[in-house]
C-alpha cells in the first residue's frame, strides 16, 4: 500500500513525507493536528484510481478529517474495502512528474516509464500524447549506470533546474527496485515542490515473493485482513493457490498445465452460460493423498464452485500415484468432498491410473480421457448446479 511503498522509499533515502495511518475515523483528529491541521486523506487500498472514486479528499482542518475519514473508511474501491486511510500533510506543488522502474520480461531487461507529464490523468496522456511517456530499457547485467541514468533524465525532459535531483531520486528509487527485489517501483506524482525540492508524494510497489526469503522484513507488509481467507488458507500449506471469480474449481500441476486449464474452462464455458474458472492452484510435481487433500480442502471451500477439474499429467510423480492420492483423499476428506470431480490424467502410466480410479468407482469423479472433454463436462456440472440452486 501507499504507506509501505513510503516505508519503503524512506528507508532507501528517498525524500517522502510518511504521514500517519488510522483505521478508525475518531483517530483522525488527533493524527491532523499533529499533522499541521490541513491535511489529505488517501485511501489505502492495492488498486489505482483512488482519487476519481472519491478515495482522496481534502480537509482544512482536523475536524473535517474526521468527516473525511469516515467517509472513505468502509469504502468500496475497485473490489477493495478501505480498512485504513492514510493522512497526509498538504504539499506546496509546483509540477508533477510520473516515474516508474518494472520487469520488461517480454525484453528480458528493466524498463523505466518516466513522464514530466504526470499526474492522475497519465493514463490518458499515454494514449492521447505517447510521445511525452518516456521508455527507457536497462540491462540487468549493466545496471543503472551514469550513461542510463543521463537518457532517463534527458529522454524524460525533466526541467533544467531539478535535473541532478532528479538524478538523484531516481537512482534511490533503482536502489528501492533491485535491493528490495521488487518488480515494479512506481511514484505517481513524482513532484517539484515550491522550494525547488523533488519528493515522492505518492507510491506503489509490487514485490517479488520468490525472494522473501532475502527479506525478512518484508513478511510485516502482509495485513492478514486484507488477505484472501482461502489465500491464506492454501499459503499455510504451501500451495500455489489465487482465488479468481468462477464457478469451475481447478486442479493441476505445474503452473503452465493450470494456465492452460484456465483458458479451456474459459472457452468450454462459453457455451454453457459463461462458466469460468474459480481459481489458480498448483499442487506442483508431487500429488500424494495428503497434498490432494489439502488442494481439494481448499477448492470445496470456496462457495462458488460447483464442480472441481482435476487435471494431472503424469511425470515424475505417475498417474496411478495421483489416482491413488485422488481415491485417499476423498477418503480423507469423507463428507466435506461434496461437489462432482472431473478427472483428466495423462502422461506416465496413465493406463494404471484410470484402472485405480475406475474401480474406485467413486460417485462424484468422472473421468474423462481428453482435456477439451474434461473442460467442458466440468463446465456443464457447474451450469447445472447453479441452475438447480438458482
Amino acid at each position: 500500500m501507499e504507506y509501505q511503498a513510503k516505508e519503503l522509499f524512506a528507508k532507501h533515502g528517498v525524500r517522502v513525507t510518511l504521514g500517519a495511518v488510522v483505521e478508525r475515523p475518531e483517530d483522525a483528529e488527533a493524527a491532523a493536528e499533529a499533522l499541521g491541521g490541513r491535511v489529505v486523506v488517501k485511501a489505502q487500498v492495492k488498486t489505482g484510481g483512488r482519487g476519481k472514486a472519491g478515495g482522496v479528499k481534502l480537509a482544512n482542518d482536523p475536524q473535517e478529517a474526521v468527516a473525511k475519514a469516515e467517509q472513505i473508511l468502509g469504502m468500496d474501491i475497485k473490489g477493495h474495502t478501505v480498512r485504513r486511510v492514510l493522512l497526509a500533510p498538504t504539499a506546496d506543488i509546483a509540477e508533477e512528474y510520473y516515474f516508474s522502474f518494472l520487469v520488461d520480461r517480454s525484453n528480458r531487461n528493466y524498463l523505466c516509464i518516466a513522464s514530466v507529464e504526470g499526474g492522475v490523468e497519465i493514463e490518458v496522456t499515454a494514449v492521447e500524447n505517447p510521445e511525452a511517456v518516456a521508455k527507457v530499457s536497462i540491462d540487468p547485467q549493466v545496471g543503472l549506470d551514469d550513461a542510463e541514468l543521463d537518457e532517463i533524465v534527458a529522454t524524460t525532459r525533466f526541467p533544467a533546474d531539478i535535473a541532478d535531483k532528479a538524478r538523484e531520486v531516481i537512482r534511490k528509487l533503482y536502489d528501492v527496485f533491485l535491493k528490495e527485489d521488487a518488480s515494479l517501483v512506481e511514484v505517481n506524482p513524482l513532484v517539484k515542490l515550491g522550494d525547488g525540492s523533488v519528493e515522492a508524494l505518492d507510491g506503489k510497489v509490487t514485490l517479488d515473493a520468490n525472494a522473501d526469503f532475502r527479506h525478512e522484513d518484508h513478511a510485516g507488509f502482509e495485513l492478514q485482513e486484507e488477505a484472501d481467507p482461502l489465500e491464506a488458507a492454501a499459503k499455510e500449506k504451501d500451495l500455489n493457490y489465487v482465488k479468481l471469480d468462477g464457478s469451475v474449481g481447478i486442479i493441476g500441476n505445474g503452473a503452465g498445465l493450470v494456465m492452460s486449464t484456465l483458458d479451456v474452462v474459459a472457452y468450454a464455458g462459453e457455451k454453457h452460460g459463461g462458466v469460468k474458472p474459480a481459481n489458480f492452484l498448483d499442487i506442483g510435481g508431487g500429488a500424494s493423498a495428503d497434498v490432494m487433500a489439502n488442494g481439494l480442502h481448499i477448492v470445496l471451500g470456496d462457495e462458488q464452485v460447483k464442480s472441481v477439474f482435476v487435471n494431472v499429467f503424469g511425470g515424475i510423480t505417475a498417474c496411478d500415484a495421483v489416482a491413488n492420492g485422488i481415491v485417499h483423499a476423498l477418503e480423507l476428506l469423507g463428507d466435506e468432498a461434496n461437489k462432482p470431480l472431473v478427472v483428466r490424467l495423462d502422461g506416465n502410466n496413465v493406463i494404471e491410473g484410470r484402472r485405480i480410479l475406475d474401480e474406485a468407482n467413486h460417485p462424484l469423479v468422472t473421468l474423462v480421457d481428453t482435456m477439451d472433454g474434461a473442460a467442458d463436462k466440468a463446465a456443464e456440472l457447474a451450469a447445472q448446479s447453479s441452475a438447480r440452486n438458482a
